[in-house]
């Protein structure tokens, strides 16, 4: 798995152990990480606070996000898609899209000249497997299904 693939599914851990949501992501600029977040609708009480936002939110304001991927542990919704398209972020890397398989969002963001890299990762795949089994309510509500 890639390195960085690896410290966003730390944060979908740390979402999980905090009793959200299991999806994590981080940015990369130059080979560094310069923000990270999770998935905090639930700690947060927040409508929008998905974890690429929280992320976004934690690199900072940033003048250009030019060079810049975004890492996350599952598709990015139509919010999170739009945020990419928004601030220029041109590279996005998915650990899993089975569970959220982005409902048209890949094509959105492409449409925007983003690069879209679908990885499978077994480990994002199986978070987001027993999230969704054993939080059915929670997930549709997260997925916009409820």
């Amino acid at each position: 798995m890639d390195k960085f693939m690896k410290e966003a599914l730390k944060e979908a851990r740390r979402g999980f152990r905090e009793g959200g949501i299991p999806i994590g992501s981080v940015l990369v600029k130059n080979g560094k990480i310069i923000g990270r977040g999770h998935n905090r609708r639930v700690q947060k009480n927040s409508q929008i606070l998905h974890a690429e936002i929280d992320c976004l939110e934690n690199a900072g304001r940033m003048r250009s996000y030019k060079g810049t991927v975004l890492y996350s542990t599952l598709m990015p919704c139509y919010l999170c898609a739009g945020a990419v398209v928004q601030f220029g972020i041109k590279k996005v890397v998915v650990g899993e899209r089975l569970h959220y398989h982005g409902k048209g969002t890949q094509k959105v963001m492409e449409t925007h000249g983003v690069k879209v890299v679908s990885m499978y990762c077994k480990e994002c795949v199986d978070i987001m497997e027993k999230f969704a089994k054993d939080n059915p309510e929670l997930w549709a509500e997260d997925t916009g299904q409820a």
